[in-house]
């Protein structure tokens, strides 16, 4: 992975090199028109902006896969609820542009909320199906009713040949292909491995919210997932023992003092990746999916048990380890 500088906050100065930025679905069409001439293939990576090392890591993958590559940055009002984040979500989209140049993006789609969804709130909306009301759905009601909206209109928009998603939004990721195959959408979804900051914390744009003494207790949640995978490579392949086992780690005092803050768990789930259907016998490529609260932060992470490769590390600086 190429060094990249990684902020927490501001936007990046300089020019955005051979980045085209299209506002507009006039834009878009444009500037699609001209990049598919002679043939081209796209590769397409749906963000929602403030990009971190995680997010490289999609545009990464997606050069690899295609000719070109096109991201979005768009903060999607229908996955927030009516007591979430959606005001204070980070936004640094001239920072967002640079990165994204950087890593080899030739096309950025910067819709504002008018302009994605002309005619207010669409009546016509993508049902998750039952998958969307496990693990994060249960506790979001109407989220992945509203990421899958946007994801299909996107789709639409952009044509592209394959979309890259992160496996840290595991849930995403399976509802995502399961309405590709449902729908006949004609797009091969790909994806890259979840990034992780050096202390093993999942990457994520929220946990810019994170006060100094909650990122210290944050890594708690992948630590004891990855105690549990341990466990599993042992010998232990009983979901709920796996389940069991993150419950009285995050339960026991944090090594950073018994007044630490402490994540309280929404759920830890050992789930098949494909179907999100909870299993009683684990085996080699299920998910243990956790999420939780810290403060007024939510984490999400997961492991694949006994996955071969561990996550890539990556430090604030974006040097990989």
């Amino acid at each position: 992975m190429t060094p990249v500088t990684w902020s927490a906050s501001g936007d990046a100065p300089g020019k955005n090199r051979g980045l085209r930025v299209a506002r507009t679905r006039v834009e878009l069409e444009r500037e699609l028109a001209q990049l598919r001439s002679g043939g081209a293939t796209v590769a397409f990576v749906p963000t929602m902006g403030f990009l971190h090392p995680g997010h490289l890591a999609l545009l990464d993958r997606a050069r690899e896969l295609a000719d070109r590559v096109v991201l979005s940055v768009f903060v999607n009002p229908l996955q927030f609820g009516p007591e979430e984040d959606l005001d204070r979500y980070p936004r640094s989209l001239g920072r967002d542009l640079e990165l994204a140049s950087a890593r080899g993006a030739v096309l950025a789609f910067a819709p504002s909320v008018e302009e994605m969804y002309p005619g207010g709130p669409p009546r016509v909306r993508v049902h998750p199906g039952p998958g969307g009301e496990l693990l994060c759905g249960a506790f979001r009601p109407g989220h992945f009713e509203g990421v899958l909206t946007a994801v299909a209109r996107l789709f639409g928009l952009v044509r592209p040949d394959v979309a890259v998603f992160g496996r840290k939004d595991a849930q995403q990721v399976a509802l995502v292909r399961q309405m590709v195959r449902d729908l006949e959408l004609r797009v091969e979804i790909a994806v890259a491995p979840l990034v992780r900051e050096m202390d093993g914390l999942a990457m994520s744009s929220r946990n810019a919210y994170l006060t100094p003494a909650e990122r210290g207790s944050a890594p708690a949640l992948f630590q004891a997932l990855s105690a549990a995978d341990m466990a599993f490579r042992g010998g232990e392949h009983r979901g709920a023992e796996l389940e069991a086992l993150v419950r009285r780690r995050l339960e026991a005092s944090p090594e950073e003092g018994p007044d630490a803050p402490r994540l309280r768990l929404d759920y830890v789930q050992a789930v098949d990746s494909g179907t999100l259907d909870p299993v009683q016998a684990a085996r080699p490529g299920h998910l243990l999916a956790a999420a939780g609260w810290i403060g007024e932060t939510r984490l999400i992470d997961n492991v694949v048990l006994g996955a071969d490769a561990p996550d890539p590390r990556v430090s604030m600086s974006g040097r990989e380890t």
